[in-house]
């Protein structure tokens, strides 16, 4: 089965802020005399130029900062790091916390997602030139697969809501990459990349072609590329080759730090369980017989005094070694844009994007966790157990109801390829109706089609066909019911599927995912009249956007007769919205007493073709106080909102296993006599509560599924500054932010996803005819079958805390290439998370979990309360040498909040990690460069866990499971 996300909480960790006015050295290597470099220039008469449109507004201004943070990513961070996605840069800003990449096997569907401030990929907006780009699936998410990285010029990061500004997705923020527009020539690439230990090769070709047209009135650029990434399995590394779980491993033994103990040998708990080994299957379990070694067999409706209702013991399996620590990749990208001066004050342009990407998935070979009738007289049995099973048969049909547990080895991996087709088309108009006011319209039109094929299912329903048997008159065992070219199958022991039986019940699957949006946008900005400060601007206009999508699976996942990755329901639905906004920019002050004063306003009325959420209103203001050059004041406030995508509104139900604790089991941490009632009430025996039978893994099936009466969700922003640019240290700039984003009406699942759910039936509400009892579906030995937990809007989510920016740069007196002297640079970016709680059920206010500082089954991603990055760079003529550092904090198992007692975890705590990663860099020809560098330097091993692991005992997204990388790369223009 694949494994879904243990809570529908998005992790927290947030980021830093940054002066859009000076350009921050970390990320940008400029001559000493640049303006805005060299030297503050806050004052509006000193900002020279034509007024320019930024992020996070789209009123044309000649002051470049604004009253939202914002964050600034140039495009030499990019070749520095060594990237060859876009995403392994995005995710090391503090204020993003890592979504799915190319680590992400289980879960993990191929794509790169962005994820702001820890809100969710959902409520993050990713702009291309300040324009929406295409979505990759019904969740209406961005792949970052798809955005060309080579021809990133900057990236602009924006905290706070801007809906007003945007529309709806913008609760966390924006993230607008700005592409390259002005090609004239040739601009050719390539980077090449392999770790320490000689696998994982990465590879990219790019090449850009672009001419000016008729004595410059317009430019035509066409460009490719070509990426390949190769497979890493998490056997080829220590620290993944065992799956490691609390339960088998001793306390104490692991604090984390990299190795599965001194010796790298096998975990073995105290009472003699071996529970990781090599090749795949494990030792059994110490302590009675093992009749049918590998199969777990669960009589509903028996208890046997020795196993708690197991017939027979069975043999733990370690799937660790199957899965892909790296996925392979290829991608291939066309695309081309261009603009013509059609007439005086009109341009005509366009924009064109095409991707095709590959990305295969491998998993262990399927667990099969069914419901059978098992024949009393079944020849796979010997006498002893045929006897047993006769006993309860009550009804005398020769068949007991029972629960299957297997391993399907013989059917071989699980694997699943999937083949993402995306394109973009966009043509508009802008000009100037005067040199005050200008105009742009557009209509953007994009549509992704996902397909995905399985391997390594096995039919449920030819598995139970084909476990009941006879012999002929011949003497032969053949299947009762033959139809279909049945084969018998027997599944007690190991290798007993012959080659025949796992034919036959060994079924493919694919499914299909379409995804379309449709944009029209008109805009009008220019300055109404003058004031102290300068022209008051304005800016209005109207759009119109459409979004589709389906899903579309084939008859085994649609009819659920399917066990390896999960069943699903079709989904289809599309939704539309009009839209009117303005933006007002009022410059009061510019010089005299106070430096510079200005005020910003934003509003937006949106149109839902949804009835739920019908017309709903958006709206921000904003304050920017200089009172000296040397220091600027600001802050924002915004009301922002998201409407519900496709999947939410109209996914139909699919299956998930996310890890979580049955609060009836042996795992449970509150055994109290309340909870014994109520799991007697919600249909466990008696004597089978708190015990090791009621849940033997740590995950649970949930049954998830939309519900078209949806609300928007809302969100209050407020963001507040200090920016510091002392002219008496020119180049110096330090920035200090607060943010506070709190997000109600909040799209989850039941109770905040399926942990969330059993706790607040068990633990909180301790109601049986409560919507979170009513959920729970339980067999009749009481293990759980599956929690229904449809979307709902019920919870709340809330964010705060502090980034801090520094930046300098200095001339140094030396150079050793002749240029007089050379430059050093340093910048810092980091986050403290102050607080980060979810709220599953806004009804419930005091049931809030704090998640700054955690990691686990409630939390999900691990939250550090500090995480920050920082480059030193030295540039000397044609040379450059550049330094980062990564920090990410400590965190503690979710647990440990909750009360348990950290010697019964494996690893309660996860310590600070730091890395460095080395570059440099060398202009051989002009405009010709060649890069070389190492990430982790010191090859520092991921953090390590037990059950509150995300994959591969670790969190694969946040720490570094490559170890040390090189790379190498060249950028030329002719």
């Amino acid at each position: 089965m694949l494994k879904a996300s243990s809570s529908l909480r998005a992790a927290a960790l947030v980021g830093a802020t940054s002066l859009l006015a000076v350009a921050s050295p970390a990320f940008a290597q400029a001559d000493m005399d640049e303006p805005g470099v060299g030297s503050p220039s806050n004052s509006y008469d000193e900002q020279v130029g034509q007024p320019i449109v930024v992020t996070g507004s789209r009123i044309a201004r000649r002051n470049l900062e604004t009253a939202a943070p914002v964050a600034v990513v140039n495009e030499e961070e990019f070749e520095l790091s060594g990237s060859v996605n876009v995403e392994s840069v995005i995710n090391a800003l503090p204020q993003v916390v890592p979504g799915l990449n190319g680590n992400s096997n289980n879960p993990g569907n191929g794509a790169a997602t962005l994820n702001l401030r820890g809100l969710g990929e959902t409520r993050t907006m990713v702009l291309v030139n300040g324009r929406r780009w295409m979505f990759y699936d019904t969740s209406q998410i961005v792949d970052l697969n798809t955005i060309p990285q080579f021809l990133i010029q900057n990236v602009d990061v924006v905290t706070g809501g801007a809906s007003a500004v945007y529309g709806s997705d913008a609760l966390a923020g924006v993230v607008n990459f700005k592409l390259r527009d002005d090609l004239d020539g040739i601009l050719l690439g390539g980077q090449s990349s392999i770790t320490e230990r000689g696998d994982g090769h990465r590879y990219n070709i790019d090449i850009a072609l672009g001419s000016d047209l008729a004595d410059g009135r317009g430019n035509v650029t066409v460009w490719g590329s070509y990426n390949r990434r190769k497979e890493i399995f998490q056997d080829q590394r220590a620290f993944s080759r065992f799956a490691a779980v609390d339960g088998c491993i001793v306390p104490g033994s692991i604090d984390g730090d990299t190795g599965i103990s001194s010796d790298r040998v096998p975990f073995s708990s105290s009472a003699g369980q071996t529970c990781v080994g090599q090749g795949g299957v494990i030792g059994p379990v110490a302590g009675g017989s093992s009749g049918v070694p590998s199969t777990y067999v669960d009589v509903l409706g028996a208890q046997f005094a020795n196993s708690g209702g197991t017939l027979v013991d069975y043999s733990p399996f370690n799937y660790a070694p199957f899965n892909y620590l790296q996925l392979p990749q290829e991608r291939y990208m066309l695309g081309g844009y261009g603009h013509y001066d059609i007439a005086d004050g009109m341009t005509a342009y366009t924009e064109l994007s095409y991707v095709n990407s590959n990305v295969p998935q491998e998993l262990a070979p399927t667990p099969a966790f069914l419901t059978v009738d098992l024949d009393v007289d079944s020849p796979f049995f010997d006498q002893s157990v045929q006897n047993q099973l006769a006993a309860l048969d009550t009804d005398g049909d020769g068949f007991v109801s029972s629960q299957v547990r297997r391993r399907l080895l013989e059917l071989g991996s699980r694997n699943s390829n999937d083949d993402r087709n995306a394109f973009r088309v966009l043509g508009g108009l802008r000009g100037e109706f005067s040199p005050a006011w200008g105009y742009d319209a557009y209509y953007m039109y994009s549509r992704t089609r996902n397909s995905q094929i399985q391997s390594g299912n096995a039919s449920i329903s030819r598995f139970t066909q084909a476990l009941r048997t006879e012999f002929d008159e011949d003497g032969n065992l053949v299947c009762t019911n033959p139809a279909n070219g049945c084969v018998p199958l027997n599944i007690f022991g190991l290798n007993t599927i012959s080659d025949e039986a796992a034919d036959f019940i060994r079924i493919g699957a694919q499914n299909t995912e379409i995804s379309s949006l449709q944009v029209a946008n008109a805009t009008i900005n220019g300055e109404l009249f003058e004031l102290q400060g300068g022209p008051l601007g304005v800016a209005f206009g109207a759009e119109y956007r459409k979004v589709s999508s389906e899903y579309i699976p084939d008859t085994f996942l649609a009819s659920g007769d399917v066990t390896g990755f999960n069943a699903g329901l079709p989904t289809e639905g599309s939704y539309d919205v009009k839209e009117l906004f303005g933006e007002l920019y009022v410059p009061l002050i510019n010089g005299g007493f106070i430096d510079r004063l200005e005020l910003t306003g934003a509003v937006r009325y949106s149109d839902y073709s949804l009835g739920a959420v019908g017309g709903v209103w958006t709206y921000a203001g904003g304050v920017t106080l200089a009172p000296i050059r040397d220091i600027t004041l600001r802050g924002q406030y915004q009301r922002a909102v998201r409407a519900p995508n496709v999947d939410e509104l109209f996914g139909g139900a699919s299956q998930g296993f996310p890890p979580a604790t049955d609060p009836c089991s042996s795992r449970s941490t509150n055994q109290s006599d309340a909870v014994r009632d109520l799991c007697i009430a919600t249909g466990v025996p008696a004597d089978a509560v708190f015990t090791d039978a009621v849940q033997l893994n740590s995950q649970i099936e949930g049954q998830f599924g939309g519900n078209p009466n949806l609300e928007e969700e809302t969100a209050d922003t407020f963001t507040a500054g200090v920016v510091l640019q002392p002219s008496f240290i020119p180049r110096l700039a330090i920035t200090v932010d607060y943010f506070d984003i709190k997000v109600e009406n909040l799209i989850s699942t039941l109770g905040g996803g399926l942990n969330n759910a059993l706790s607040l039936c068990y633990n909180t509400v301790q109601d049986v005819s409560s919507e979170y009892c009513q959920a729970i579906n339980r067999f009749d030995d009481g293990s759980i079958n599956f929690v229904e937990i449809l979307n709902a809007n019920i919870s709340e989510l809330t964010t705060s805390g502090v980034d801090l920016e520094v930046s300098y740069a200095t001339p140094v007196g030396f150079s050793m290439f002749g240029a007089g002297e050379s430059d050093l640079s340093f910048y810092f970016l980091g986050t403290w998370t102050d607080e980060n709680t979810f709220t599953p059920v806004s009804d419930l206010p005091d049931q809030t979990e704090q998640c700054a500082g955690y990691y686990g089954s409630t939390c999900g991603t691990l939250q550090p309360e500090y995480k920050f990055s920082s480059r030193v760079t030295l540039s000397d003529g044609p040379a450059t040498i550049s330094l980062r550092g990564r920090y990410v904090g400590e965190a503690e198992d979710d647990q440990l909040r909750d009360g348990v007692d950290a010697a019964s975890l494996a690893i309660p705590r996860l310590k600070e990690t730091f890395y460095l990663d080395l570059a440099t860099s060398f202009e051989v020809l002009e405009n010709k460069v060649i890069t070389f560098g190492v990430n982790n330097l010191l090859d520092q091993q991921p953090r390590l866990t037990g059950d509150s692991q995300q994959q591969a005992n670790t969190y694969p997204t946040v720490y570094d499971v490559l170890g040390r990388d090189f790379f190498v790369s060249f950028k030329a223009e002719f």
